[in-house]
């Protein structure tokens, strides 16, 4: 067995196989883009298609797709939902960052 450079909790897999059920199939793309108050920024869409070279993540019912340059950044991550008061949101617990910002979705790497 393989282990995956980026997890993906139980309550965040849940979570994205409702969305993808609610919008009539496919998979959470997280990819890291240049910009963003510290450096890099997640970003997250449903996609229905793969690229050749993404690396495919199942994890119960759900499927998240990333593409080599992102998983370099995100190697070691976890990814999570959170449902709170102050708003439900995918988050990223990414060994690599240094520092974010208040956002969260912001981050930076030395």
């Amino acid at each position: 067995m393989t282990v995956s450079p980026f997890r993906v909790t139980d309550r965040a897999a849940n979570r994205i196989a409702e969305i993808a059920d609610a919008n009539g199939g496919g998979a959470l793309r997280v990819a890291v883009l240049a910009g963003g108050c510290s450096g890099f920024q997640y970003k997250f869409d449903l996609d229905r298609e793969t690229a050749e070279d993404d690396v495919v993540i199942e994890q119960g019912p759900a499927r998240v797709f990333i593409d080599p340059s992102s998983l370099d950044l995100l190697a070691g991550s976890e990814l999570d939902y959170t449902d709170a008061l102050m708003g439900s949101h995918f988050a990223v617990r990414n060994p690599q960052a240094t520092s974010s910002c208040g956002c969260g979705t912001s981050f930076s790497i030395d």
